[in-house]
């Protein structure tokens, strides 16, 4: 840790990570796509599943996107008020969510309102890390990726019984209460440790494309991110096409999220040991492999051990895809560089399920999908072991 050894600084390291799992934990809850498969079979039963898509990947690249000026704004000193606004709309918005009942009050509120307070919450807090943390800073990572997956099992499995229960507005209710609850602590004890920085410029520094390696690691974000949500977003979807029941075709999102919590923890152990990309590099080719795979797993044993297996080598990329930049550029200008990627990353998310939706649409089964994603994520590695050789120079070393 950046604060050595004395109590205060020990204390709040710890109510930082403290702070971090919980606003990871709802950011990713509110995120799941576990209302992919609800939404196709009720409320916008009349829309095609790539429309449809359209919402959860609008909430998903809204995450990553505002990153490019809430990372400059964490670098001249603006936190607290900015992520006290987002929580408030995050809340607001999801009561919101429970008066919709037309696709555009979705898109609008669920895809626009939400994903842009999840965004303007997750960002910062990966500074937050970098301030805090530099000898752990991996295992604070995978502490922060393990709210993910927390939020990310849960929703799923008491969503669908809240909704027969309940119905769908009072189901969306709640979870807004409980957002309430859990931000409050977030914003309590969330806290900057480093003075503002002193970097001039805007919120663009076009001047890191000078570097290769962060060149190289921005593009492989973006193609990775084409494919990444693929499974994640259609695994219920899939499930249910193959004659899985509703009900239990809504748990392969947990199962995927309750597998990846633990892949998140043992890749913030192992990148502090041996290096970002030398895990997950391995990890992720391994999850393009079950991204090809996913399509033909049509029996409820098969696609229960695709969702475990996909979801612990998933979960390795995605909660420590921004770690190697920390090592590309300045602290100071940290925010902008992370923003930079963060955006571009948005960007694939955002156009990648409703892609892999439209291929669904126009072969009428998944196998094609699954090759379009796996593709995309197997390139993606192929770039980040170029960043590394370049970083390196050598096959060994940690990086």
């Amino acid at each position: 840790m950046c604060t050595g050894f004395s109590t205060f600084g020990y204390v709040n390291a710890w109510g930082v990570r403290l702070s971090i799992l919980l606003s990871s934990e709802v950011v990713m809850a509110i995120l799941q796509q576990v209302f992919q498969a609800y939404y196709e079979g009720t409320l916008l039963k009349d829309l095609d599943s790539s429309k449809i898509a359209w919402i959860g990947s609008v909430q998903y690249s809204l995450v990553f996107m505002p990153g490019l000026i809430t990372g400059r704004m964490f670098d001249i000193g603006y936190f607290k008020l900015p992520f006290f606004l987002a929580n408030t709309l995050l809340v607001v918005a999801t009561f919101l969510v429970a008066q919709c009942t037309q696709y555009w009050h979705f898109l609008l509120c669920q895809g626009f309102a939400i994903g842009l307070a999840c965004g303007t919450i997750f960002g910062p807090s990966m500074g937050i890390i970098g301030h805090w943390f530099r000898r752990r800073r991996g295992l604070a990572l995978g502490i922060m990726a393990t709210g993910f997956s927390i939020g990310g099992t849960v929703i799923p499995i008491t969503a669908p019984n809240l909704i027969n229960a309940v119905r769908f507005p009072w189901t969306m209710r709640i979870i807004a209460f409980i957002l309430m609850f859990v931000l409050g602590i977030a914003n309590l004890t969330l806290k900057r440790r480093l003075p503002p920085a002193n970097v001039s410029g805007g919120i663009l520094n076009l001047k890191a494309f000078r570097s290769a390696p962060y060149t190289i690691w921005f593009i492989a974000s973006f193609i990775a991110f084409l494919g990444l949500y693929t499974v994640l977003t259609y695994i219920s979807v899939s499930a249910a096409a193959y004659g899985i029941s509703a009900d239990t075709s809504f748990y392969m999102v947990s199962i995927v999220n309750a597998s990846s919590r633990i892949g998140r923890i043992v890749a913030g152990i192992f990148i502090d040991r041996i290096g970002a990309v030398n895990y997950f590099g391995p990890a992720t080719i391994i999850t393009a492999g079950l991204t090809y795979v996913w399509p033909f797993a049509r029996i409820l044993p098969s696609m229960i051990i695709v969702a475990i297996i996909y979801g612990f080598s998933s979960g390795a990329y995605a909660s420590s895809f921004l770690t190697p930049i920390f090592e590309l550029g300045e602290i100071g200008d940290l925010g902008r560089r992370t923003g930079m990627t963060m955006s571009v990353a948005a960007l694939g998310a955002l156009a990648g399920p409703p892609i892999s939706g439209a291929i669904h649409t126009v072969t009428g089964g998944f196998e094609v999908v699954g090759y379009y994603a796996g593709s995309t994520i197997l390139l993606a590695v192929v770039l980040m072991f170029v960043v590394r050789h370049l970083v390196l120079g050598t096959l060994r070393g940690k990086f």
